[in-house]
């Protein structure tokens, strides 16, 4: 096969397609390095290159932000975060406190963190105060998170989880009933972590033609390779192009400290609705570091369009593959990076942003 970046892409114009095939991809940093490269503008006019429901940040429930925010502006507490979550905009009041930035302006003692060690050493350094660390992320976000909690952290951290598999939300789509995409480049981080056996089931049971990619042109293109040809040929099957650094079984080690330390459990996505066995939540044996279980009082489902998307926002339609960014009414109008109306306009793995930062215009 070839690797190189230019021959690849010869070989995709050779291939004989008459149709339009769709393929979608389920991790943010896919899409960014293929709009950056800019792959859509040379690659064959009737492929189709979909952006789906890979941004953590996007689907994290809009309760739980709000939960976050509560807490902080409440409780005498050190909220933590990853610094995508702290503008993502939750439904509330016109002068109520729509993001994590509103709620530290307004005094709140929220800090963006960069990796889970960071949450133990704030926690280490303020021995007398409560620490939240508000976790949104997938597998790969979850792992280092749960390596964490495998060692003695602290008893003032209090974990606010908001883990997600990434798995069933593409077992939701290909359960409806008509699938968008005709294939599928599963993503290649979290692969390194479960395995690239955890997509089998995409080949195997639904007969869409599946390639684990990495990141850069060259692997993408691979896997888009690999999927149009067992489309063409009508020979579907699992082919793990980033074989570098994906093995079959994963990473055996992170797995298991994943199944520790969390419980599988039916889960929320924003926008989307609950989908089964999708979250991650702390066992019951860690209870004690449960932010829920400390702060109950604020888990208040009541609120109108909780848990929905802003007004006018077609977010979750985009993290679905149903629409493209850009055919958003509100993308490149109210909605913008400097001013963001949902979540996939925040996030730097949000399919808005990284159209708009790759200047893709109003559609």
């Amino acid at each position: 096969m070839a690797t190189d970046a230019k021959q690849l892409l010869k070989l995709i114009h050779q291939l004989p397609i008459t149709e339009t095939i769709r393929v979608i991809n389920v991790c943010g940093g896919h899409e960014r390095s293929i709009s950056q490269a800019g792959l859509r503008s040379i690659l064959p006019k009737n492929i189709e290159l979909i952006p789906g429901p890979g941004c953590p940040v996007c689907i994290c429930p809009e309760e739980d932000i709000y939960h976050a925010i509560q807490i902080a502006l409440n409780e005498e507490v050190i909220l933590l975060a990853f610094g995508d979550l702290f503008k993502v905009p939750i439904n509330s009041p016109i002068n109520g406190v729509k993001t994590l930035d509103q709620a530290k302006a307004r005094g709140a003692e929220i800090f963006p963190i960069a990796s889970p060690i960071d949450a133990v050493n704030v926690a280490k350094k303020n021995p007398e105060r409560t620490v939240v660390f508000f976790v949104a992320g997938f597998e790969t976000t979850c792992a280092p998170v749960a390596a964490m909690l495998s060692e003695d952290i602290p008893k003032n951290l209090l974990l606010l989880m908001s883990g997600r598999l990434t798995w069933p939300a593409v077992k939701l789509l290909l359960d409806s009933d008509k699938p968008n995409f005709d294939a599928l480049i599963a993503p290649g981080h979290v692969a390194t972590i479960m395995g690239d056996e955890q997509w089998r089931f995409v080949s195997n049971e639904h007969h869409i033609p599946t390639a684990v990619a990495g990141f850069t042109s060259e692997s993408l293109l691979r896997g888009l390779y690999s999927v149009l040809r067992q489309h063409l040929e009508k020979n579907i099957f699992l082919d793990n192009c980033y074989t570098e650094v994906v093995q079959t079984h994963g990473n055996l080690k992170a797995q298991k400290l994943l199944a520790n330390v969390f419980s599988i459990v039916d889960a929320s996505w924003r926008g989307i609705g609950i989908i089964p066995k999708s979250g991650y939540e702390l066992t019951d044996q860690l209870s004690a570091h449960n932010a829920r279980h400390h702060f109950p009082e604020y888990e208040n489902q009541a609120r109108k369009n909780a848990g929905k998307m802003p007004p006018g926002c077609d977010c979750a339609k985009v993290i679905l593959g149903q629409i493209k960014p850009n055919e958003c009414a509100l993308y490149g109008h109210s909605c913008s990076p400097k001013s963001p109306v949902g979540p996939c306009m925040v996030s730097d793995e949000g399919a808005c942003k990284i159209w708009w930062d790759s200047g893709i215009s109003v559609n």
